[in-house]
């Protein structure tokens, strides 16, 4: 009996140990595959992560080159010169050319002169012109109220062409914010270095307070008058015609714009005030419209044999300096001291037989207006001022490179210079 109760407490021990060895086992088997999962687990958290590194990089190199592009947008976006305008009303095909000759250049430098076509008036033509260009910003002035003159007979046109320049320069500083703005015509062509001289001229307007605005034109700048491409000159007669002028000059012309003839109102002492103009020699702009408000005045004699300058400039590497109001007095007072002064009713047929430079004494605007005639420039004056002139003096070029100066009563004492 003793012996088989030990046998049964062995067996149940051994029943208990194998029951424990399976159990053991099974937590084995349980323990492995938990490993065996977390080995799954990390494996795949391991190609997670090293699509996610790839993805990272994917992303990082998205976001480089999102920001290159974001900075060349922005050194593209850079802040424009001037807007350019150009002002219309009923000449579409005029303003077809024009346009046609503006994007010729100003596709280049797009960022730096935004273009806008300011149109007075409904003309269908005129605005289904301007706005087959993609890059033209159109802009329509409509105003319907009767016009009233101040005289009788005068043209209404006059009066509508300068309440649309008060418009379109209101609409281009005050809503848009341009710091600066070049005012062309629906009749105008323009230079091969058009923009770089108005960008080479901007820093000058904004650096010399005493230059009101910078001219394209120069109205003696006939084929036979004109010689250097490189020249410029400070003149107190305002030339118009493709002129740029700054914001801080607009706020101060604005408010007393005149109802009509803005141009002659500009050229008035008490509105220039002193101040003096910037133009070329040879014309940046060339006018080709015989037909117009002005019913085509002087067009044969003065505008239709203008030479727009044809060579290329390099504007950005030139000294303009010597226009400052510090230096041009000097700079010109030499130029006009070193010419060969020439006297007597006879001065026009002596300055034909002088190699050299050549000045010539006027004794007022009638004189003047006598030997002006003589040379064929122009002998218009505006409130004392004859055209082109600085200091009362008139320069052109005479059948070469050498320079005429018509020379006025006082101009000499102006400009420093000893009578000789």
């Amino acid at each position: 009996m003793r012996l088989f109760a030990t046998q049964s407490e062995y067996a149940d021990r051994l029943a208990s140990a194998v029951e424990s060895e399976i159990h053991c086992t099974s937590q084995m088997r349980l323990l492995i595959d938990q490993i065996s999962m977390q080995q799954g687990r990390i494996v795949a958290l391991e190609e997670t992560k090293k699509r996610q590194d790839e993805e990272s990089g994917q992303l990082r190199a998205l976001v480089h080159d999102f920001e290159r592009k974001g900075v060349q947008r922005l050194i593209d976006k850079q802040v424009p010169v001037a807007a350019v305008v150009v002002m219309a009303c009923s000449r579409p095909d005029y303003l077809e050319r024009t346009i046609d000759s503006i994007l010729k250049y100003q596709h280049s430098v797009a960022s730096k002169f935004p273009l806008f076509v300011s149109q007075d008036g409904a003309d269908e033509n005129v605005k289904n012109k301007a706005l087959n260009y993609n890059q033209v910003t159109y802009m329509q002035h409509l105003d319907f109220g009767p016009v009233h003159t101040e005289r009788a007979g005068e043209l209404i046109a006059y009066y509508k062409i300068a309440s649309h320049y008060k418009w379109a320069l209101d609409e281009l500083f005050y809503k848009h914010n341009f710091s600066r703005v070049i005012i062309l015509e629906d009749d105008m062509e323009i230079s091969v270095d058009f923009f770089d001289y108005f960008e080479a001229a901007a820093t000058l307007l904004e650096n010399d307070k005493t230059i009101l605005a910078v001219s394209s034109w120069n109205d003696n700048g006939q084929k036979q008058f004109v010689h250097d491409p490189n020249i410029l000159y400070r003149s107190d007669f305002f030339p118009g015609l493709g002129w740029m002028l700054t914001k801080s000059t607009w706020d101060e012309l604005s408010p007393k714009w005149p109802k009509a003839y803005w141009d002659d109102w500009l050229r008035l002492k008490e509105n220039h005030k002193g101040r003096q103009f910037i133009r070329p020699e040879v014309c940046r702009t060339y006018n080709f419209g015989e037909h117009g408000s002005s019913m085509g005045q002087f067009f044969k004699q003065y505008l239709e044999p203008i030479k727009m300058n044809d060579v290329h400039v390099d504007w950005k590497s030139m000294d303009l300096s010597y226009l400052t109001q510090e230096n041009y007095l000097r700079h010109f007072g030499n130029i006009v001291s070193n010419a060969k002064p020439v006297h007597g009713t006879d001065a026009v047929l002596k300055a034909y037989n002088i190699d050299g430079d050549v000045r010539i004494q006027y004794k007022d605007q009638p004189d003047f207006e006598h030997i002006a005639r003589q040379f064929g420039i122009f002998e218009e004056w505006k409130d004392g001022i004859p055209r082109t002139a600085y200091k009362g003096v008139v320069v052109f070029r005479f059948q070469t490179s050498r320079r005429i100066f018509l020379v006025g009563p006082d101009s000499l004492k102006q400009l420093g210079i000893e009578h000789t």
